[in-house]
Order: C-alpha cells, then structure tokens, then sequence
C-alpha cells in the first residue's frame, strides 16, 4: 500500500514523539531512583559512593548485584568504565622508560580527583554523568528488559493498534532492526577484517623495512635515495605477537563466517581485543621507533610523542571496547537473550 507524503509525515511525527517520550520517561524513572531504598537496606546516595570506593572493582559487584534501583547501577557501571580505563593508562605509562614512572604518577593523581568527585557527587544523590563515558554507564544501567516493558506501558499511544499508521510505522521498525542485523552485514564486517589483517601480516612481516624516511642525495646529476627506516631491530620482538594476533583474527573471522552465533561472536570479539591490547601494550612497552632522521629535533621529539601518545589512546579505545562488550554480554546471558533473534 503506497502513502502519501502527508501520511509519511504523519508517522514521522508520530515515532519522533513517541520516542521523546520514552526518553522523558526514562529519565524520570531513572532519577527517581535517586530517593528510593534498593535492596539489602542501603540507601541509594551511600550504595553509589560505595560503588566508587573501591574502583573498578567495587563498581563490578555493586552492577552484579543490583538489578533495580537505575542511579546505584549507573554510578557502578560509570566506576568501572573511568577507573577501569584509568587503571589501564597508568600500567601502560609506567613501561614507558625515562618519564613513564612520573606520567603515571599525574595519572594517578588525576584518578585521586575523580574518585573524589565521584563519591561526593553520588553521595549528594547526583547522577554526575562524565562526557561520553556517561553516556555508555547510563545505557548500561538501563539495560533491563523489565524496565523497559513498564516505560513501554508509560509512554502514550499514538496510533491505535491495528490502524494504517500504526501497522506501517511497526513495519517499518521492524525493517530498520532486521536490516542491521542482518547476517550478510555481519558477514561483510569479518570480510573486513580478514582483508585488513592479512594486508597488515603482509606488510610487517615482509615490507615494515620500508616504512621509512626517504631523503634524495644528488651527487654528479644523479639522485641517490637513502632510506632511514621507522623501525629499529627490536621489532623483530614484537613482531610474532602481532603475527599471532593477526593470524587468530583471520582464522577467528573465517569460523564465525561459518557459524554465525550470537555467543560464539561476542566471545570471539572480547577475546580478539583482549589480544590487540596485549600487542599494543607490549608495542608501547618496547617502543621500537627510531624517528633520529627528522632534521629538526624539536620535531622528532614531538613526532615520538605524539606516537606515545596515539598508542595510549588506542589502548584506551580497546579497553573501553572490551568493558563494553563484556558487561552487555553478562547482562544479556543473565537475562536469556543471548542470541540475534532475541535482541
């Protein structure tokens, strides 16, 4: 049945304040939970300082054990991601040589800050969101199927059921959801990641030595070039673990092309990161860059660390990836959706 534009436009308006209102429901119900008791007869202001008080892991049992109350699993899971993250940053500067130790020391001395902050701030019974990180904490302590039925049954009906609109709006929907979880888009990812990781074994294994800085020499009217390469010999330490990484990566992507599971993926997908953090940590670690043949030593030193400085924030991307992925997976085998068709 083909509609109209005003019609389109009908259903457009429709959804857009049906989803406002799920929004403002939501947050209505999230911060109610500010003043109401959770189970076990803390108070929620003191069950969301607790959640900080002992980092990361503090933050992992309070998430674990409170299934309600929406404040006191928002500042659990808002502790793992930050400390979690910081926790990470400080271990990965301390191998740095020379300045690592005094790096890790401002890292820690800008953890103290925070964890200040956020006990005080979960004490007064505010939900204090960081940027981004917040985000991700309050989508995690959101993440409860019966939460979600009692804003369904809050928000006002639009359409009445059975109706055009409605019929075609839900279709609609319906379309949307399917199309991005469709097996063939899952397939094209691993695809991906096959080509990018054989392209990068390719590469350093048999052509990292010309990765370098190229500088020509004119010498009689003929231009000779000499090569400096990025790299110093010790690479060659940190190249099979890389190559192992890689290889596990293809083969990895090649199963899951086959078997294309819910579990096997998300298990696959935490294990593969958990690998890519280990070669970037040991990449940092070893620090096998030789950035000498820039003319300029101001710029050296800048472009070294700029390089330092790009792997840690790499290393925090994966650590925030694999936090992620893990919470959501525990919080969906606990609530039996472990599977595409449930999700």
């Amino acid at each position: 049945m083909s509609l109209t534009p005003e019609e389109r436009m009908r259903i457009y308006q429709e959804e857009k304040a049906r989803i406002e209102a799920q929004e403002n429901v939501q947050q209505e119900r999230f911060e109610s939970d500010s003043k109401s008791k959770p189970p076990g007869g803390l108070s929620p202001n003191v069950a969301g300082l607790l959640s900080y008080a002992g980092g990361w892991v503090s933050g992992l049992i309070f998430l674990a054990l409170e299934k309600e109350n929406r404040f006191v699993r928002f500042h659990a899971a808002q502790s793992i991601i930050v400390f979690g993250i910081l926790n990470i940053i400080s271990m990965s500067l301390g191998w740095i040589p020379g300045a690592g130790g005094v790096i890790s020391g401002l890292v820690l001395a800008f953890s103290l800050v925070f964890w200040i902050v956020l006990m005080v701030k979960a004490y007064q019974g505010v939900t204090y969101k960081l940027p981004m990180i917040g985000d991700i904490a309050e989508s995690l302590a959101r993440n409860n199927q019966h939460e979600k039925q009692q804003v369904e049954n809050e928000i006002p009906q639009f359409s009445q059921p059975g109706s055009t609109v409605a019929t075609v709006s839900k279709d609609l929907g319906e379309s949307v959801k399917q199309q991005s979880r469709s097996k063939a888009g899952r397939m094209i990812a691993s695809a991906f990641a096959i080509a990018w990781s054989i392209v990068w074994l390719i590469v350093f294994n048999f052509f990292h030595q010309y990765l370098a800085f190229y500088n020509g020499e004119t010498v009689g009217g003929v231009t000779i070039w000499k090569r400096y390469p990025v790299f110093t010999e010790e690479i060659s330490l940190w190249l099979p673990i890389l190559t192992l990484t890689l290889m596990l990566t293809i083969v990895v992507h090649i199963i899951l092309i086959i078997i294309d599971k819910y579990l096997l993926r998300e298990l696959s997908t935490i294990c593969l990161n958990i690998f890519s953090l280990i070669t970037v940590l040991v990449l940092l670690a070893i620090f096998p860059f030789d950035f000498s043949a820039i003319p300029d030593t101001t710029a050296a030193d800048i472009t070294q660390t700029s390089v330092t400085i790009a792997l840690i924030l790499i290393v925090t991307a994966i650590t925030i990836g694999v936090l992620v992925k893990f919470i959501k997976l525990v919080m969906r085998l606990a609530s039996g959706k472990a599977s595409y068709s449930s999700r």
